[in-house]
């Protein structure tokens, strides 16, 4: 009976692995498929990531996209992680809602609502507004994780610091901080994930000329969905996969302070 039950959850949980990964695996192999459509296999190629290389539209969308994302994260990072401190601390109801509420509102209602807050105060829409929009709902991603990782510490750890005669931004930076490195660390990881994959606040608070890769790949699937878009969304997997796994292996060496 025990076997049973082990061989069907492991049989559920293969089906819901496949449903996930398939068709990421899709869009990679279709990436070195030597034809302009998706319909079927034709053979090998790698044009269309020689393609990539001379298309100016995209690589400039994609640094777009990386810079938004690298500084939207670094400052929601910031402001995420004294905003999960103070909810922890004060436990206010009104600080959870205004952290929180970014996170709960329907994307396209905070689309709608900051662009119509940029135009009140004439701000120029472009590479700015993204970042400002991306922080603001980022920080509560980043307040969540830093919440949860100092409500699992100790306080007699600080409590000890405190005794020893630890000053009260000693305590923080040698003993609370290292311990919150964990979280932070996920917190700064969601950030960035989340702001070099938006589209919908990006939609409407990028102005002429500040395409990021996901309006400019929804520019080109309007036309035709050719390997290149698969090519360029192949390369935006590996370079995920390549911040988790860093991201991965810092996590030990800080948890540990080192």
């Amino acid at each position: 009976m025990m076997a049973k039950k082990n061989l069907l959850l492991t049989v559920s949980a293969g089906l819901v692995y496949l449903f996930l990964y398939l068709p990421l695996v899709i869009v990679v192999v279709f990436s070195f498929n030597d034809s302009k459509l998706n319909a079927e296999w034709v053979g090998f190629t790698w044009k269309w990531y020689g393609k990539l290389l001379y298309n100016q539209e995209m690589l400039t969308a994609a640094m777009n996209s990386l810079i938004i994302a690298s500084v939207s994260a670094g400052i929601a990072t910031i402001l995420g992680t004294l905003a999960g401190i103070a909810m922890h601390q004060y436990r206010l109801r009104l600080l959870q809602m205004l952290v929180l509420a970014p996170i709960a509102m329907p994307e396209i209602l905070m689309g709608v609502s900051l662009l119509v807050l940029f135009i009140m105060v004439n701000m120029t829409l472009g590479l700015i507004s993204i970042m400002l929009a991306h922080i603001t709902f980022c920080i509560g991603f980043v307040a969540l994780a830093v919440q949860a990782r100092i409500s699992s510490l100790d306080p007699a750890l600080i409590e000890a610091a405190r005794d020893l005669g630890a000053t009260p931004w000693q305590c923080f930076r040698e003993v609370t901080l290292p311990l919150l490195m964990p979280g932070i660390l996920a917190g700064a990881l969601m950030a960035f994930t989340l702001s070099i994959d938006d589209f919908v606040i990006t939609f409407f608070t990028a102005g002429v000329g500040s395409s990021t890769l996901p309006l400019q790949i929804y520019s080109m699937v309007k036309i035709a969905v050719t390997p290149e878009v698969n090519a360029v969304s192949t390369l935006l997997m590996l370079v995920t996969l390549v911040v988790i796994t860093v991201a991965s292996r810092l996590s030990p060496a800080i948890f540990r302070g080192e």
